[in-house]
């Protein structure tokens, strides 16, 4: 797999972690001082994102793993 492909795939990792733990940062710490409209807005908002980072990776290694059977294909 190429370098770069590659770190990009552990940025999007990354940033789905962190995503995370704010989501869930915000759902224990927020309560306290945001209204709970608010929370449940932010957390929402954060776990989408993390999902997103999480599901991007995968969806960018298939793409990568078609491109390489296709050339594989046409090398024959």
């Amino acid at each position: 797999m190429d370098e770069r492909l590659r770190r990009r795939i552990m940025m999007f990792y990354l940033a789905g972690v962190i995503n995370t733990f704010l989501g869930l940062y915000v759902l224990v710490e927020g309560p306290g001082f945001l209204e709970r409209d608010t929370v449940t807005w932010l957390a929402l908002f954060f776990l989408a994102f993390a999902g997103v980072d999480f599901w991007f990776p995968y969806a960018m290694k298939k793409k990568w793993q078609e491109d390489q059977a296709r050339r594989a294909a046409g090398n024959r």
